[in-house]
C-alpha cells in the first residue's frame, strides 16, 4: 500500500506537490470513488483516474517500441537524439531504459522498461535468449552461409560466435537470422565474414516477445499482461 500522492508522482506526470493539489481539488478517483486526501493508501494495481482519464499506478513500466533508424539506443546523449525522444514527457521521467541495444541504423523491436532484474535476466549470456532479425545484404545468401552460421564462427577480429540460424528467403539477398547472444555488430560482422555487407537490419523478436505488426516505426505501446507474463517466465 502506498500513499496516493506518491503513487501519482511515480507516474512522472506530477511532482509530489502537484499530486497533492490534484487530489485535494477532487480530480482523482480510485476504483470509481473520488479520493479525499493525498494521504490515503492504495494498492498500485487499483484503478486510478484523473479528470476522468485512467492513469496507471504501477511503478514498473514495460513498453514495446518499433525503433526507427537514426536514433541511438541510449537514455541520453549530448549530441544525438535517443529512442526516449519518441516517448511523452511523463514516461521520460520514470527511469526507462532500452533492454539491449540496436545499432543506430537498425530498426525493429525494442523493449523499454525500468525493471532492472527483468532486463538482467533477458540479457544474461547464460540464458541464451533468442533474438530474430530480418537481414538484407548486398549479395545473395548461400547454403554455405547457412552452414557457417550454424557451425558458429571464430571471426578474424577475435569474436567467437555461438551457433546461429540463418534461413534464406525467396529474395536471395534476404534472410532471417536467429542469435542466442548479442555481441557488438554481431550480424554485420558475421555477414562480412561471409563476404557480404548488411544494408538493412530489423529485429523481429526477442525471446517470447514479437514486434507488433500494427506498430509503425517510431510508434510504441504498453505490453499486454500476457506479454509481460511470458517475459517473466523466460
Amino acid at each position: 500500500m502506498e500513499r496516493l500522492d506518491k503513487i501519482l508522482a511515480n507516474t512522472g506526470r506530477w511532482s509530489r506537490k502537484e499530486a497533492r493539489a490534484v487530489v485535494r481539488a477532487g480530480r482523482v478517483a480510485v476504483d470509481g470513488r473520488t479520493a479525499c486526501t493525498p494521504e490515503e493508501k492504495y494498492r498500485e494495481d487499483a484503478v486510478f483516474t484523473v479528470d476522468g482519464e485512467t492513469v496507471s499506478g504501477l511503478r514498473l513500466v514495460y513498453l514495446m517500441l518499433h525503433k526507427p533508424g537514426g536514433l541511438l539506443c541510449a537514455t541520453e546523449d549530448p549530441r544525438q537524439p535517443t529512442v526516449l525522444a519518441l516517448l511523452p514527457e511523463h514516461l521520460r521521467r520514470v527511469g526507462l531504459f532500452p533492454v539491449g541495444r540496436l545499432d543506430k541504423d537498425t530498426e525493429g523491436l525494442l523493449l523499454l522498461t525500468n525493471d532492472g532484474p527483468l532486463a538482467h535476466r533477458l540479457l544474461s549470456p547464460r540464458r541464451h535468449v533468442d533474438k530474430r532479425y530480418l537481414v538484407r545484404a548486398d549479395g545473395p545468401f548461400t547454403a554455405g552461409d547457412e552452414a557457417a552460421f550454424a557451425a558458429g564462427m571464430a571471426l578474424g577480429d577475435g569474436l567467437r560466435c555461438l551457433p546461429a540460424r540463418l534461413e534464406r528467403l525467396e529474395q536471395a539477398e534476404e534472410a532471417l537470422v536467429t542469435l542466442q547472444e548479442g555481441k557488438y555488430h554481431q550480424i554485420k560482422r558475421m555477414t562480412a565474414a561471409c563476404g557480404k555487407r548488411v544494408v538493412y537490419l530489423k529485429r523481429l523478436s526477442m525471446g517470447p516477445l514479437a514486434l507488433d505488426p500494427a506498430l509503425k516505426p517510431g510508434e510504441w505501446r504498453y505490453l499486454t499482461v500476457e506479454e509481460r507474463a511470458r517475459l517473466e517466465a523466460q
